[in-house]
């Protein structure tokens, strides 16, 4: 199976919170082949907006979308 990985980011309602201000403005950086790359895109993107609290970045792990045998991670447990 392929590991793709997608990040993505954008301007949270409350820093608090996963919750965008705006979804029709979410920054697409793209889908990466590995972690390791998409880690790398991820961090790009995170210091490039570190000066806005309310701007986040996420590493989703598409690949487990389609497996479902793939157990969670605690941290995606939380919602």
């Amino acid at each position: 199976m392929q590991r793709l990985h997608f990040v993505f980011g954008g301007e949270l309602v409350d820093p608090t919170k996963n919750l965008f201000k705006d979804v029709s403005a979410i920054h697409m950086v793209g889908v990466f082949p590995d972690y390791a790359s998409a880690y790398d895109a991820w961090k790009s993107e995170a210091h490039r907006t570190v000066d806005n609290a309310h701007m986040r970045y996420f590493i989703s792990h598409i690949h487990r979308l389609t497996d479902e045998e793939t157990a969670t991670s605690p941290t995606e447990e939380l919602g």
